[in-house]
């Protein structure tokens, strides 16, 4: 299993992969207010630009890593927002 991208943290915490990187949901929900206003001012969502997260978090599942003898490397630790012992 290789890093995966999930939404939500609760789903990355029920299925324990080693390693998720998911968009700041606060981040998403303030990017999506002007959005709606264009929407509701006459806008048409499809001539709307595609928006993608600028922020991310990124977490590691060291119990899981060990578990499938993977090593994960100090330096990737030390830049993760959770590590999970």
């Amino acid at each position: 299993m290789g890093p995966i991208v999930w939404s939500q943290s609760d789903i990355r915490d029920r299925y324990l992969p080693r390693c998720t990187m998911h968009g700041q949901h606060i981040d998403l929900f303030r990017r999506a207010a002007p959005y709606v206003d264009r929407i509701l001012r006459g806008a048409k969502p499809s001539e709307l630009p595609v928006q993608v997260p600028f922020k991310y978090e990124m977490a590691i599942n060291l119990k899981t890593a060990k578990a499938l003898g993977l090593a994960v490397p100090l330096s990737l630790q030390q830049i993760a927002d959770e590590v999970i012992e």
